[in-house]
Order: C-alpha cells, then structure tokens, then sequence
C-alpha cells in the first residue's frame, strides 16, 4: 500500500497509537486550540480522542516557557512555539499537516524531528 494521503498517514499512526507502537502526548496547548473548533462535533471527536489515547507528559513549565520564548524569536507563532518547547520535552517526533511550520522547524536546531503524517508512515514503514 503507498501512502499518498493524510487521512491515511492519521490511520496507520492512530492504529499504531491503539496498538501502543507509539504513544500520543498532549500538552496545555492542545486544549488550548481545541477551544477555538466552532463545530461542536468535531471538538467532541477530538476532545474524545486526547481523552482515549494521550498521554500526559511530566514537563519542567520553566524550560518550556523558556525555550518557546527562543522559538518565538525564530519568528515561530506563540503556539506553534510552546506546542514545540513542549514536544521537545517529551517527544522524539511532532506529526503536523502544516507545511509553513515543518519548513520552518527544519532551518533551526530542535531536539526532535518535524515531520508530516504522511513522512512519517514512510519513515516508519507503515502500512
């Protein structure tokens, strides 16, 4: 089977996550924007997702604060800073669609690989 779409990359990983293959981490800054998604279903899914399979991570809120302040003066956007300051706190990879933050992630030093869903199936040979 060749990976060609997201929605497929977010199966083969979801099923990885259920199968504990991998585990989801969540941070503050998930719940934070699951707040901003208008259509209550959605949220309702998502919400329900995080409940069933994250995984609260243990962080030190000072480093974090910290090092999303040094991604912020990389020009990162306030959450797409602590979502990484997080995630290299906790994480060896952060799985996004959002193609501006991968190329941007890749320019500068950070303690886990960025990547897209669909990168990482590949990498990880899932299928």
């Amino acid at each position: 089977m060749r990976i060609r779409f997201e929605t497929d990359a977010y199966y083969l990983i979801l099923d990885g996550i259920q199968r504990k293959k991998y585990e989801m981490i969540v941070s503050p800054v998930h719940y934070k924007e699951i707040e901003s998604i208008e259509d209550v279903r959605e949220k309702v899914q998502v919400l329900e997702l995080l409940s069933a399979y994250g995984i609260q991570s243990n962080y030190d809120a000072d480093k974090v604060k910290k090092r999303a302040e040094e991604l912020i003066s990389f020009h990162f956007g306030t959450a797409d800073a602590v979502h990484l300051a997080f995630a290299e706190r906790s994480s060896d990879y952060f799985i996004t669609c959002d193609d501006k933050l991968i190329k941007r992630s890749r320019k500068i030093k950070l303690d886990l690989v960025v990547t897209n869903p669909v990168e990482f199936c590949i990498n990880e040979e899932l299928k």
